[in-house]
């Protein structure tokens, strides 16, 4: 048995060492499967291809640079370190940097953001501001060198020279770009004297176009409470900034348009305007002319007087009648009383007892005595007669003959 025997650690060391002297700092492609995001902020995945499998692991301090997040599946391009975890004894590669392989990582990138902030809702319409119809001041976030801000300057000041326009120059590509206008944003919404905001800036690569790719600058235009254009390259050019602003413009000139009225298109529109309320008012006039020319020749202003004359003969004819059908109705009326009276009359109690009739009744109760069998012998009773009256007592009682 030899006697150079290596514990494990020694052996495992030895192999460590010898695999990081013979590959140095390298580049493999293969698939991601099995990837973990884990809670300290490191990345574990394994890279993988038909034929064979490597893990690797790469550290929160270089992950914070990928622009991409990756995802199981995804075919990407991994920089790193050849090296052996010592505790399992596994080689593994510890990746300093990776870009997806196939699809540019900007690419990636972008459309990561882009589904990200769609879920979060910052581009529903149904949150995007109003554009003033005809702003007075116009806030400008854009280079103060490039040809965007000559096309903004000359089209604003040539449809609507009476628009006031505020610029704040603004780094538009490279580092730093993407803070500037985020840092511009925020002052015009603090300085709070401008109706509007046009950001963006001319064409270029999607590199050049990135710092409008950037989930800060998205939020900033998102959280703005003045309306924002967003006006980045050309017509086939989109970002991020696009999908969030209120309102995107496929230009620089098209922003400038589309934020002001055309003030010949304007003038002509309130010159035809004008010329119409004139025609209105000269119709009013002359529909009052008419009329009152109508009410002129009319029977009643020509000749009042015959009119209050024949009215007060009518008044005159009218009182008569009232008069005479007022008296036929106190005659009748008369008339008819007068028969009722006599038939009142003849009903009258004093009148039967003028014909020789007496009242009897009870000198205690008042009541009248219609029977015999309502009195006894000895009993008093009052006799009211047509003239007079007098008091009697019963004698004698008879019943009905």
């Amino acid at each position: 048995m030899s006697n150079n025997v290596l514990s494990v650690t020694e052996l495992t060391k030895s192999i460590k060492l010898l695999l990081e002297d013979n590959f140095p700092r390298l580049w493999v492609e293969g698939e991601i499967s099995n990837y973990i995001q884990h809670t300290s902020g490191h990345k574990y995945f394994t890279l993988k291809d038909e034929n064979a499998q490597i893990r690797c692991v790469m550290w929160k301090g270089m992950g914070r640079y990928l622009s991409f997040e990756p995802e199981n599946g995804m075919k990407v391009k991994a920089c790193g370190q050849v090296t052996v975890y010592e505790k399992s004894g596994q080689y593994q590669l510890v990746v300093s940097t990776m870009q997806p392989a196939g699809v540019g990582e900007l690419e990636i990138a972008f459309q990561q953001l882009k589904m990200k902030l769609e879920k979060e809702g910052l581009f529903d319409e149904s949150r995007k501001k109003p554009i003033p119809e005809y702003p007075e001041k116009i806030g400008v976030i854009t280079s103060p060198t490039g040809a965007a801000i000559r096309d903004i300057i000359d089209i604003i000041s040539r449809r609507a020279p009476w628009v006031e326009i505020v610029i704040r120059p603004t780094l538009v590509q490279g580092e730093g770009a993407s803070s500037d206008i985020v840092e511009a944003i925020n002052e015009f919404n603090s300085f709070k004297e401008v109706d509007l905001l046009i950001v963006g800036r001319g064409g270029g690569s999607i590199e050049d176009l990135w710092p409008f790719n950037e989930e800060s600058t998205a939020r900033a235009i998102f959280s703005s409470e003045l309306p924002v254009i967003s006006a980045v390259g050309h017509q086939v050019d989109f970002t991020i900034a696009d999908f969030v602003a209120d309102l995107r413009a496929p230009t620089p000139s098209a922003a400038a348009e589309m934020a002001v009225p055309d003030g010949s298109e304007l003038k002509g529109h309130f010159v035809e305007r004008y010329r119409r309320l004139c025609q209105i008012q000269f119709d009013n006039i002359q529909s009052g002319k008419d009329r009152l020319k109508g009410l002129t020749a009319r029977y009643g202003l020509r000749k009042p007087m015959e009119i209050i004359t024949t009215r007060t003969q009518r008044l005159d004819e009218l009182t008569q009648s009232f008069h005479k059908t007022a008296s036929y109705m106190i005659e009748k009326f008369k008339s008819r009383l007068s028969v009722l009276t006599s038939r009142l009359e003849s009903a009258s109690p004093v009148n039967i007892m003028n014909r020789g009739y007496a009242y009897v009744s009870s000198p205690v109760t008042g009541v009248n005595i219609k029977s015999y069998v309502e009195v006894a012998i000895g009993d008093e009773v009052d006799v009211r007669l047509y003239k007079g009256g007098f008091t009697a007592g019963v004698t004698k009682i008879r019943g009905d003959n």
